[in-house]
């Protein structure tokens, strides 16, 4: 599928892969998010309005209500809503005609859509997630706590995370692929927006982080459907195993959230102060150091735990010391408004709101990084406080920067008064909130009662909330006004305005631009390759925006249907996952295993017919997407550091196993990390004998070196000789996986399951996990040789052969590593 329908059919919004479009989806179900997890706040909420509560909520409906408000909100609406306006922007500021993979930014999106349905479907099935958005172990498998987690909504829940964070790594590897190669000629890192480069610094934290949390919830996955005990082990170190996974996603986390809504304030103040902001060159390196420093901080969530004092005294240091770069911000910030002209326009409040609360969510956390008063603070409602004051600041921040762009985006502009209306009640109701929280820090977090001498200050909350949920009706009734009777928006209607979204129409054609945007004499400029002139920037003219419709109506790479059909195979798949876990209790059980807690039940037929249905529907449409002749709009010239000698695809592979590194180091650490706190010595080898694992280490090398020989023969145009080398690659392949099916057989027939005992959790996963790896390259060796059979394909272009050795490399290097782990160690 090539044409693109129009954007009144339903038909366009399925198969669109354009960016604009896809940050509109983005945006339009972020929104919906947060309508779903704000009504769960405001039941809360009412529940909590007495001291033994109002009976609103049973006990247990109220701990789910909070678990998956804080889920959506943190995952499901905060990232995504980031993420639909860097859709939209990002690629105008960078003078990209879209982002480097159309197809993969559309995927992401239906990833991301089928995992907030499949959260929201999990309230259906029984007792949904009810252990808090953080899942602490043991309390987040099923032996330990089987009245909450041993539902299939529990699980359904974990496994739409999990999809949720396939999303974010598909998005990551695309904004980081096209920030760093797709930029107009001329225009320099240190040139690029701060919208841009806050969107760039976001991606390559959500490009680490995300696989750490992702290597977490495999684990917890494998502990929840497959009954393994990594947190559910009685040895010691198993809930502190989940506790560093988690948190070494969750504070980079907090800047993943706020970095795109700081390049929104910075873009906001300098438009609406008249001026450039002060110590931009300064701004952009803080912005880098908090990025880095983000990933070292990590354990003050876990100054509770046994961890030394001397670590924590290091990690106190990290935790206060990552307020240092923010303070040249918040100055920086200060100063442009002294130096400049403000005009308290509407995204202007919202964003200097951002400001002040964040401010105040900083100074707060302070007293959470030092490890005295954390053990006072920790568990109570001032981190609840503070952490609200962080987060729903970038929330804060994102609605500025939704009515920023929403005359670019949708050609409309907006009442004034109701904007600055619904900032006022915004604001109101935000610190009547969550102010009172701070003088009501003695209550325990997530209990649905307290002490009578807080009821104040609850019911003050209780009131903030509500008149905060006005406050976003306000913006939808703003912003809904806007587009059925609002004016016609110029293509630039702020003024100070110099990025290169404002020099297009509004809103943008489909490809943005009529012709090539360039930087290349320090100023914006539009190159007509065909005829070598260039016209200046500025606000977009009528003779170019009707030439680039006659653009759009000719192009035909901006639809597929695929990504749509991968995103429901993947939905069918995970939703029959969710309800797998009776059938391998009962599987276990057979075979004489001991199950603490009530771990097996009634099994259902429809979840495994579900899985099946999903993978056929995946194996479908993958190869129906591998087939689709599609070509991504292209920049021939581009500005490409550091990546001028590597071409786009390529570079998408390297971001992707970069991500692979992490999740399996993780694995990896997981395992090291448990053998440590059992004592490496009490740890037999699970496999028999070293001499298996020599034979496939023999055997999975020698495929390494068969796929460079195919490369060869791909680059000579041999096709013989490429088809001899692919199959080859893929009998080594097979030979491996048989060679690892015996040995799997041999500790199945003397007893030993994945579930038998924690050493014998960790060599199943680890090796099982690998072996996922070496099926997806077989698969995409058998499809690749097809091509060959079938259309002479990688004869006269061998880079995909190249890809292809990148990745089966990777997956053979996991091996060197776990080879001498578990089999000589």
């Amino acid at each position: 599928m090539s044409d693109l329908p129009p954007r009144t059919t339903v038909k366009r919004w399925l198969v669109t892969t354009n960016h604009k479009d896809v940050g509109i989806l983005y945006l339009g179900t972020a929104l919906f998010m947060l309508v779903a997890g704000g009504v769960l706040a405001l039941l809360f909420r009412a529940h909590l309005w007495e001291a033994g509560g109002t009976g609103l909520l049973e006990n247990t409906e109220y701990n789910q209500a909070v678990s998956i408000h804080g889920l959506l909100m943190v995952f499901w609406f905060i990232s995504p809503f980031g993420f639909g306006l860097a859709n939209y922007v990002v690629p105008l500021q960078i003078g990209a005609k879209d982002l480097a993979f159309p197809r993969l930014n559309a995927l992401s999106y239906w990833f991301y859509l089928f995992s907030g349905i499949l959260v929201l479907l999990s309230f259906f099935q029984g007792t949904t997630w009810a252990n808090g958005w953080y899942m602490y172990a043991p309390l987040n498998v099923p032996i330990y706590n089987p009245g909450y987690t041993l539902t299939t909504g529990g699980t359904a829940t974990i496994l739409a995370l999990t999809l949720f964070v396939m999303s974010v790594t598909l998005g990551s590897v695309n904004f980081l692929t096209t920030i760093h190669r797709c930029r107009a000629e001329g225009m320099g890192t240190w040139n690029m927006p701060l919208f841009t480069w806050g969107t760039l610094l976001t991606v390559w934290m959500m490009l680490f982080a995300f696989a750490a949390l992702l290597s977490a919830l495999i684990l917890m996955l494998t502990d929840r459907i497959l009954l393994t005990q990594y947190y559910s082990s009685t040895q010691e170190g198993s809930s502190l195993l989940w506790g560093h996974l988690f948190w070494f996603f969750g504070h980079p986390e907090v800047y993943i959230v706020f970095f795109p809504a700081l390049g929104i304030i910075f873009e906001t103040f300098q438009t609406f102060c008249g001026r450039r902001l002060v110590g931009r060159k300064w701004v952009i390196i803080a912005m880098v150091l908090v990025a880095v420093q983000s990933f070292l901080v990590w354990m003050h969530h876990m100054f509770l735990t046994t961890i030394n004092l001397e670590i924590k005294t290091l990690f106190m240091a990290t935790t206060i010391g990552i307020s240092l770069p923010f303070d040249l911000m918040v100055f920086s910030m200060i100063y442009t408004m002294v130096k400049g002209r403000v005009r308290f326009t509407t995204p202007f409040l919202f964003n200097l709101g951002a400001v002040v609360l964040f401010i105040l969510g900083g100074i707060t956390g302070v007293f959470l990084g030092a490890v005295v008063l954390d053990y006072e603070f920790r568990g109570t409602y001032w981190v609840v406080a503070h952490f609200h004051y962080v987060m729903v600041a970038g929330v804060t921040a994102l609605i500025g920067g939704l009515y920023y762009w929403w005359p670019k985006i949708t050609g409309k502009m907006y009442s004034e008064r109701l904007g600055k209306l619904s900032f006022a009640v915004y604001f109101i109701g935000f610190n009547l909130l969550y102010f009172p929280m701070f003088l009501a820090w003695e209550t325990p977090r997530r209990v649905f009662h307290y002490a009578e001498g807080m009821q104040l200050y609850h019911q003050l909350a209780t009131v903030g909330a509500y008149v905060l949920a006005l406050s976003v009706l306000l913006v939808f009734i703003t912003l809904g006004k806007s587009l059925v009777s609002g004016p016609d928006a110029p293509d630039n209607p702020w003024r100070f305005s110099r990025t290169a979204e404002w020099a297009t129409t509004s809103p943008p054609p489909l490809e943005n631009w009529p012709n090539r945007p360039s930087y290349a004499s320090g100023n914006l400029e539009f190159v007509d390759d065909r005829s070598s002139t260039a016209t200046d920037g500025g606000a977009a003219t009528h003779e170019r925006a009707n030439h680039a419709e006659s653009l759009e109506a000719g192009h035909e790479d901006h639809a597929s249907i695929w990504p749509f059909g991968i995103g429901i195979g993947m939905f069918v798949l995970f939703l029959g996952l969710s309800g797998m876990t009776p059938w391998v209790a009962n599987f276990a059980t057979a075979r004489g295993a001991e199950l603490a807690g009530s771990t097996a039940g009634s099994t259902n037929a429809a979840y495994p017919a579900l899985s099946l249905v999903g993978v056929g529907i995946l194996g479908y449409t993958l190869f129906e997407y591998g087939r689709e002749r599609f070509h991504a709009p292209e920049m021939k010239i581009a500005e490409r550091w550091p990546f001028e000698g590597v071409g786009t695809t390529k570079t998408g592979v390297w971001f992707f196993l970069a991500s692979d590194v992490v999740v399996f180091g993780a694995v990896i650490g997981a395992y090291i990390f448990m053998r440590l706190h059992t004592g490496w010595g009490e740890v037999e080898t699970v496999p028999p004998s070293s001499l298996i694992g020599l034979i496939n280490t023999y055997v999975l090398l020698t495929s390494s070196f068969t796929v460079v020989l195919g490369l060869v023969m791909a680059e000579r145009g041999n096709k013989r000789g490429l088809l001899a080398s692919m199959g080859a690659t893929l009998g080594l392949g097979f030979l491996f996986l048989a060679i690892k099916g015996y040995e799997w057989s041999v500790e199945f027939s003397h007893g030993i399951y994945w579930f038998s005992d924690l050493e014998y959790s960790m060599y199943f996963v680890t090796t099982g996990l690998h072996a996922l790896h070496v099926i997806l390259g077989l698969l995409i060796a058998g499809f690749m040789i097809y091509r060959v059979v079938t259309v002479d394909a990688y004869l006269t272009d061998d880079r995909p052969v190249e890809y292809f050795g990148l990745y089966w490399h990777f997956v053979d290097i996991v091996w060197v590593f776990l080879f001498p782990l578990f089999y000589l160690m």
